[in-house]
């Protein structure tokens, strides 16, 4: 397909990150794809509220939308099967023994990265966006920058790239996503990050709260919550990247 350049491809699931981490591509460069991944997770609504909110993005945001490319949506949900987590079947939401959550999907980023990789291989594409954070997580261990840093050397030689894998979220905390997100489209944004994306481990989507879609009580929704909360407290903050 010729020469690079620096065209980017988002890890769009349609949540909260996710949703703030396409704004900030789309701010950036010149043409930007997004890709899912349905790996059998128990909040698959979050496959449908990506279309919502590249839809809202779209409508919206005019310049944006002249930037913004195809979607593509990849099965592995045979890769999901595998970790027999609470995020693929029907289990409690805890601590295990390895003192990690049991939404911990062994290898989730990684093998999103690989599989996103090879697909910006053949759409001539030079980097990769994801969402994945130090600040406010729950401890997964491929959501740290010595992970991704690690992963980016395995698919440059791997593949003979130059990829260069973007976190914008890495050192944010929540309030600061928010704030994100007010910063690289204002209120638009935010309300559209408050009614169409989605956090929720558990797929609730029946009770819109004032920071989004949720069942209030899973971890994704008490860090989407309390960072929302300081977001507000502080002023409704606006962050530029």
């Amino acid at each position: 397909m010729g020469p690079m350049t620096d065209q980017a491809l988002v890890l769009f699931s349609g949540g909260q990150d996710s949703t703030a981490c396409l704004a900030w591509a789309l701010e950036r460069y010149e043409r930007v794809e997004t890709v899912g991944f349905d790996y059998g997770q128990r909040h698959s609504v979050e496959l449908q509220a990506r279309q919502a909110v590249r839809a809202r993005i779209a409508r919206e945001f005019p310049p944006w939308a002249a930037r913004l490319g195809e979607d593509h949506m990849l099965d592995i949900r045979s890769f999901g099967a595998l970790g027999e987590t609470a995020m693929t079947t029907e289990r409690a939401i805890e601590v295990t023994e390895k003192g990690l959550p049991s939404t911990y999907v062994p290898g989730r980023n990684l093998v999103f990265l690989t599989y996103a990789a090879a697909f910006a291989d053949r759409r001539g594409l030079n980097v990769l966006v994801g969402g994945m954070c130090e600040t406010d997580f729950s401890g997964y261990p491929d959501c740290r920058r010595e992970t991704l840093d690690a992963m980016e050397r395995a698919l440059n030689l791997g593949m003979q790239q130059a990829f260069r894998i973007e976190t914008p979220l890495m050192w944010l905390t929540k309030a600061e996503t928010w704030a994100l997100a007010n910063g690289l489209g204002g209120a638009p944004l935010v309300e559209i990050t408050v009614e169409e994306s989605h956090t929720c481990y558990l797929g609730e989507r029946g009770t819109l709260h004032a920071w989004g879609h949720g069942c209030g009580t899973c971890p994704a929704c008490e860090l989407r919550r309390t960072g929302f909360e300081a977001w507000e407290a502080g002023g409704r903050p606006a962050l530029r990247a």
